[in-house]
């Protein structure tokens, strides 16, 4: 749904004790002007965490509201501000399905928060996998280099036995239907990508599954596996803009030595678009108006890229 030619952007609010609400308040006169963010949560959280920063609430801020009230506990974790920024995610979800909105772009939840909320999701994106019971994908980046994980927040001890053909070749296949064109570099587990099994066999599989793959897709959209520790080298990196990393940090550490500020979270592989702020609730800096807003920014005009593709 657009009005006034604006694409319509859900706005989850996130969790209200760290930095969402300021960044959602410091950017909104620029995101008004590509798009007409919907905002979920109530007029009188709003008026809480505005008063708490000493910032006015424009008056073209539009709400949908989301019910609730708590007291906001700067930078802390609690039960209360876990399930408010649940509803609010579940709020906007809603209102594409219901095509209401085009897009959701979420501001950054406490984890623990959630869990204390008694809630049985680790994040956004399980939640997003068992509401639409489909395998989303997690890719974080910018347009330089975007990394999707083949696994998320799992311990390490157990990656080297979640990577099977069978799941790998899944994952690869629905980056591809997200992906279509793009060449694709694809890291290895292991130190040196084994070193032909010196250091691990496990590359058996991820080249089994890169050869296979590009037989069935028609053309070599995917090489590895890659050397970890070379892979997102500048000479590299010119060659290739997106990654499979085996693991959380094997992608993210290096991505957010690069691209901290301007990286986003993007969910593939879904019914309904939604994207994210690539960094945490910071508490160390809350309320303190010293956030940044150009991940946030970086996420909604990647929704609208996507809207208008």
């Amino acid at each position: 749904m657009k009005k006034n030619n604006k694409p319509i952007i859900a706005i989850s609010i996130g969790d209200l004790n760290g930095v969402g609400i300021e960044i959602a308040l410091k950017a909104h006169s620029k995101i008004i002007e590509i798009c007409k963010p919907l905002y979920c949560i109530n007029q009188n959280l709003l008026t809480q965490a505005a008063t708490l920063l000493q910032q006015d609430i424009p008056d073209n801020f539009t709400l949908y509201e989301v019910k609730g009230n708590f007291n906001i506990q700067i930078a802390k974790v609690t039960k209360e501000s876990g399930r408010y920024s649940y509803d609010s995610f579940m709020t906007a979800i809603e209102l594409c399905e219901t095509k209401e909105a085009d897009a959701v772009v979420t501001l950054p939840i406490h984890k623990e928060a959630w869990m204390l909320a008694g809630l049985e999701y680790k994040g956004h994106t399980d939640l997003l996998r068992k509401h639409f019971h489909q395998e989303a994908i997690m890719m974080l980046g910018c347009p330089e280099m975007f990394v999707a994980l083949f696994t998320e927040h799992i311990p390490l001890k157990e990656v080297a036995s979640s990577l099977t053909y069978g799941d790998l070749k899944r994952f690869l296949l629905d980056l591809h239907n997200s992906i279509e064109k793009e060449k694709i570099a694809v890291l290895g587990l292991n130190p040196h990508a084994g070193d032909n099994g010196v250091l691990g066999d496990e590359e058996q599989i991820i080249t089994k599954v890169i050869s296979d793959l590009n037989k069935e897709i028609g053309f070599e959209q995917f090489v590895g596996p890659v050397v970890p520790d070379v892979a997102f080298a500048p000479y590299f990196r010119k060659n290739y803009h997106y990654f499979v990393a085996m693991y959380h940090d094997q992608g993210l550490a290096p991505l957010k030595a690069l691209y901290f500020d301007e990286s986003v979270n993007i969910s593939l592989n879904l019914p309904i678009i939604r994207t994210s702020v690539d960094h945490g609730t910071a508490f160390d800096i809350a309320y303190k108006n010293q956030a940044d807003t150009l991940s946030y920014l970086n996420a909604v005009k990647s929704a609208l890229e996507f809207i208008n593709n």
